[in-house]
Formats: C-alpha cells, structure tokens, sequence
C-alpha cells in the first residue's frame, strides 16, 4: 500500500512540475487528465480522446483571445460550430461535448470556475445513417481471394473468415485468445464493451480456417514472449486495430473491390444477412453485444432498404 501511494504522489509530482512551465489553462487540462487516469481510471485511450478536445479548446481560445474565466455556453456552442465547420461529424461532436461537459463540471466543482458553463450545453443530434454492408456474393468474393499458400495468407484468410463468421467488434477480435477459443464446440469466449463476457458461435468454414492458420502458419510467427493472441504480427505481437484496417483494405483491393471496406463492414455484415436468413432480432443483439435493443434495430433499416431497391429494380411499376 504504502509503495503504491509513493509512486502515486511521484506521478502526481511529476504531472504538477510539467504543468509549471505551461499556461493556466494547460496546467487545469493536465490536472484534468491526471484525476480521470488516476482517480476514474478511464483508459489511456479516453484519456487522448479527451486531451485532443480540450487541446482544441485551447487552441480556439488563444487564437480569440478568449481567457477561460469568460467562457460562458454561448462560447463553448460557437466552439462547437468551429469543430463542425473544420468537418467533424455529429457523432465526434458528440464527444467533444462530452469532454467539455465533464471538464467544466470537474472545474466549477473544484472552485475554478463560479459556474459550470456546458452544464445547459446542448449535445448535437446524431445523424441516423443506416451502416454499409455487403452483399453475401461480394463477401465470398474477398474471403475466396485470399491465397493460404502465400505468406500471411493462411492468418489474413482464417481472421477475415473468423470477423465474418462472428461479427465481433475489431477491439474483440484483436484481443481474442487462445484459451477462449473452442473449434471442437465452435465458439469463443469475449469480452465487450462494459467488461461483458459472452458466447459468440463460429461458423464450420472459419473454424477450418482458424484450424489451418493455427497448426500452419501462427507456430511460425512466435516468438520468445509472444502471448496467447489469436492473431499475430510478423514480430510476433497482437495484431493492433490500425494494422487490422490496412490488412482488410490491402485484401479487397487484391480481390478488385473498388468501395471503400473497413472492418466494421464485416461486422454490419454478419448482423444483415442473419436477418435476411431470418435470424430473430433478439439473438442477433446477443451476438453483437449489444446493450440495448434499438441499437440493433437499424439492421431492420437495412433489410427494409433492401426489399425496397428489390421492389424497384423488378416490379414493373416500380
């Protein structure tokens, strides 16, 4: 306990020695970020998400000359019309106001502020899109396309298959393990968002080719303190999302897919031709992970939209 709160206070003492030398308003985000790493334990990732918004804030501020003390709702809107303007979309606005939201209640609560000025801050809509998906055809067209007796073909075959198969989330499939995965029983075992664990099936034919890369080609790719990650990089770590993205993009455009393919297709995908092949709405959000109903409701949307470009193309009056 006692090394524990040592090495909390050097932190804390390190973060305050670096907030010296910046402005007041740099001193408040480092300050900011330290209580939400330390004190909420959000992730490093909420962390920088947070930073660059308020980084921005700061930014806009200083090239108005506005000081943080005469930051008033009207302020942070104009702020957030600036975002929108430079092209962020409402679902990144979204945050960003999160983010302002949070800071400015944890600085009026601090006594930094005399008042919480987002506190009537409104979040902008977001904007209902129905998700991009595949066709079934053209999904068999890119896992069909990638040769197993090419080097890293056998990992990127068996991880496209597996995505398809199992619509996890790319955060989910980066971190699938080993000793979560049963191909005898075809199913793993993830973890999601909210640390929510559930048992998502795997088709036979990903399984054969999870099978394959695992006795072929992932033996290959260990090294010394390589850990029980399903899906490997030539050096031997997990795969990182970005690289799972660049994998998926270089895939389709060797098979001749000209739109724009990101791994999320493949999850909006998986959710699609379930509820095309009749799959209840209810098993498909189990699947997913999803918390809450309406959010796999879109995919009824999706089907809708379907039969209504079907309609169109061969109904006579159409």
């Amino acid at each position: 306990m006692t090394d524990s709160r040592t090495r909390r206070a050097k932190t804390k003492n390190r973060v305050e020695l670096l907030s010296d030398s910046a402005p007041w308003e740099g001193r408040e985000i480092d300050e900011f970020v330290f209580f939400i790493a330390v004190e909420r334990g959000l992730s490093t990732a909420y962390q920088l998400s947070v930073r660059q918004t308020l980084d921005a804030l700061m930014k806009w501020m200083q090239a108005g000359k506005r000081p943080l003390d005469d930051l008033g709702t009207d302020e942070l809107s104009e702020f957030l019309t600036a975002r929108k303007a430079e092209g962020l979309e409402a679902s990144s606005l979204r945050i960003c106001a999160v983010h302002l939201k949070i800071f400015f209640r944890w600085l009026a609560g601090k006594g930094r502020l005399p008042m919480d000025p987002a506190e009537p801050l409104h979040s902008p809509r977001p904007e209902k899109t129905l998700p991009e998906t595949l066709h079934a055809v053209e999904c068999a067209r890119l896992l069909e396309s990638i040769d197993t007796g090419e080097f890293l073909g056998s990992r990127d075959r068996a991880m496209l298959e597996f995505f398809y198969s199992s619509g996890l989330r790319l955060f989910e499939l980066c971190g699938a393990r080993l000793e979560n995965l049963d191909l005898q029983e075809k199913f793993i075992r993830v973890t999601g968002k909210g640390n929510k664990t559930r048992i998502v099936p795997i088709g036979a034919v990903a399984c054969e080719a999870l099978f394959h890369y695992l006795a072929v080609e992932r033996p290959a790719l260990v090294k010394r303190r390589t850990s029980s990650h399903i899906f490997l990089s030539v050096r031997g770590g997990a795969l990182s999302p970005d690289r799972v993205r660049e994998i998926v993009k270089e895939r389709a455009a060797k098979a001749g897919m000209e739109q724009n393919m990101y791994p999320h297709l493949l999850r909006h995908s998986f959710a699609t031709h379930l509820l095309e092949g009749g799959a209840d709405l209810r098993v498909i959000q189990e699947l997913l992970g999803h918390a809450d109903i309406s959010t796999t409701q879109i995919y009824t949307h999706v089907d809708q939209q379907r039969l209504k470009s079907i309609h169109k193309s061969f109904h006579p009056r159409g």
